[in-house]
């Protein structure tokens, strides 16, 4: 198969289409454009606008990033955004006046923002977040007594959602004070769950400032904290509070502690089925990519377990990509470690195919594209392609 174009946003279009096996008149159709609209596009004779690039993009089944590419970089636009998610929270105790749905339309909306979260689509999140939050604080103000928890609870998991482009994109101050909103929010709703799955979103800000002890104490004061985990629900907010401490355990270099808490969700893993929880995935797939993750946060010396566990196994295509996509960040960093730079960069595109706005701004994705460009010369146009991608230097 050809490899994408590079120039002109009409002729990835039209690659892209070609590779869905699509007539334009089909693609039209899906995308409910004007086939003349799309005849247009993709001889560059006139330009598209947001809506058209979301309607085709969904169209094809690809995220938008694909089609925008060069025009307007999907990070671009993010990074672009952000001050806007950081004014929505700034008056978060002061919204301003203005209209405020109904409970059933803010819960949707607050669900369809977890799902973008949860698909890496950072793009959508940027566009409607900072207007939603500002709707989601008037309503918690206003809410009548009855409705307050459920919208506390909805508050907490829009900040979650807009915490995830903060974070991703470096943003580590605007982040640390979403997570503290969220916190904030939490004993409002008076959800024991939601409050371990809010742990869980804190370490981020452990990650952030390398302090894995400290993040590894935090999390595991949740765990003491949690409740008996004697529902589905109690079983996996305490299975996925073990699985990121392994994690943070292995940052920290303590070995025995990251096995531990990695067999405990494990054993918790296995009594449940693989889903998403509290607006976090755990169950035996997401136990079994956290292994790789402890493997690859404890250093060179561990990778071969990365590496067992993929030649056995693959992510499901029912996981959240940006779980998935994670699972091939961390294995190709096992790959370069290990002497397989090949696999490596197989792993990288494989993770940007599932996730590429997740794949493109994490640092890893950039270092270690940058490590094989120096290291090989066979297929040098592809690596200096994807190096250029994702601005590796």
């Amino acid at each position: 198969m050809p490899s994408a174009p590079h120039g002109g946003i009409g002729k990835r279009i039209a690659y892209h289409r070609s590779v869905a096996r699509l007539t334009q008149q089909q693609l039209a159709d899906a995308a409910t454009i004007h086939i003349g609209t799309l005849r247009k596009i993709e001889r560059g004779a006139r330009g598209v606008g947001d809506g058209i690039v979301e309607a085709i993009a969904a169209a094809l089944g690809i995220a938008p990033s694909l089609i925008l590419a060069d025009r307007a970089q999907a990070s671009s636009r993010i990074r672009a955004a952000i001050p806007a998610l950081s004014a929505a929270i700034a008056a978060y105790d002061l919204p301003d006046d203005g209209p405020v749905r109904p409970l059933p339309q803010l819960r949707d909306a607050v669900g369809e923002a977890a799902a973008w979260r949860l698909a890496a689509q950072y793009v959508q999140i940027t566009r409607s977040l900072p207007d939603l939050l500002a709707e989601l604080f008037r309503a918690l103000q206003s809410a009548p007594a009855d409705e307050r928890a459920d919208i506390a609870a909805l508050v907490a998991s829009a900040c979650r959602s807009a915490d995830a482009v903060a974070y991703k994109f470096g943003a580590y101050d605007l982040s640390a004070r979403l997570i503290e909103l969220t916190r904030w929010a939490a004993p409002q709703a008076g959800d024991p769950i939601l409050t371990a799955a809010i742990a869980y979103v804190r370490t981020e800000t452990f990650f952030a400032a390398d302090a894995h002890h400290q993040g590894l104490r935090a999390l595991e004061r949740a765990l003491d904290a949690a409740t008996h985990p004697d529902t589905v629900p109690s079983i996996a907010a305490r299975g996925a509070l073990h699985m990121r401490a392994a994690v943070v355990a292995g940052r920290a270099g303590n070995v025995d502690a990251a096995d531990t808490h990695l067999a405990e969700a494990r054993r918790l893993g296995d009594q449940v089925p693989e889903a998403i929880y509290a607006g976090t995935a755990f169950g035996p797939s997401s136990v079994r990519i956290h292994e790789v993750s402890v493997a690859v946060s404890l250093g060179s010396e561990h990778v071969h377990r990365a590496l067992n566990v993929a030649r056995k196994w693959a992510p499901p295509a029912d996981l959240p990509a940006e779980r998935r996509s994670g699972f091939y960040i961390e294995l190709a960093r096992a790959q370069l470690w290990s002497g397989l730079p090949d696999d490596a960069f197989e792993s990288l595109k494989d993770a940007r195919k599932i996730a590429p706005q997740h794949t493109r701004d994490h640092r890893w994705v950039r270092e270690d594209a940058a490590t094989l460009r120096r290291l090989k010369r066979a297929d040098a146009e592809s690596l200096t392609s994807f190096a250029e991608w994702c601005r590796a230097t």
